[in-house]
């Protein structure tokens, strides 16, 4: 039999990681099977243990793939509009009625969060660096004295994850509308002081 190349595995690899990302955050991950993902992905169950060890370190794997996507994004926009005008688009794309409506393409943290607090060490870990690496990025172009930028950027982060997660979970779209626009309102505020304008 012919040995598969590195690029023939990496390709395979990247696909289940695509699909899960998708799945976990449209479905939930105990919601989701391996043998789903390897579904949709194309490969067989079988096909799964040459590039994952278990399904929490799949899980782990796909969200770090899929908070990496959101984190290039953001980095772009701060690199493209500058820091100010790049969050606030951030904000925006964040808060559109696109990424509300799409949970399998949007952030997984805001997907994900409340189910990987009960998860195994592996899958919070996961979680934990990628919301600090959206804080972090976040933090670097907010401009503020330290420890306030820190702060701000947190507490940026989880009204724009907050507000998202609840208007998904309202049944009502005049209250999420009202959620939405109370977390733009709030962030507003904060971009438009002089010292985060920068």
């Amino acid at each position: 039999m012919p040995r598969v190349s590195k690029e023939a595995k990496a390709e395979s690899r990247a696909r289940i990681l695509s699909a899960a990302a998708r799945l976990y955050r449209e479905r939930g991950i105990e919601a989701t099977s391996v043998g789903e993902v390897t579904k949709a992905a194309g490969m067989t169950h079988g096909g799964f243990y040459r590039h994952f060890s278990s399904k929490d370190d799949l899980t782990a794997a796909a969200i770090e793939h899929s908070v990496g996507a959101w984190a290039r994004t953001l980095e772009r926009l701060i690199a493209e509009h500058g820091h100010a005008k790049g969050v606030r688009a951030y904000v925006e794309m964040y808060l559109s009625d696109e990424h509300i409506a799409g949970p399998g393409k949007g952030c997984p943290i805001a997907a994900l969060a409340s189910e990987a607090a009960t998860s195994p060490d592996v899958v919070r870990e996961a979680m934990s660096a990628g919301t600090e690496r959206i804080i972090g990025l976040l933090e670097s172009a907010l401009d503020l004295s330290p420890p306030d930028t820190r702060r701000r950027a947190a507490g940026l982060f989880a009204s724009l994850v907050g507000a998202v997660v609840m208007a998904r979970a309202t049944s009502s779209n005049d209250a999420a509308l009202d959620i939405v626009e109370g977390c733009r309102h709030a962030i507003n505020r904060l971009l438009a002081s002089p010292a985060a304008s920068k």
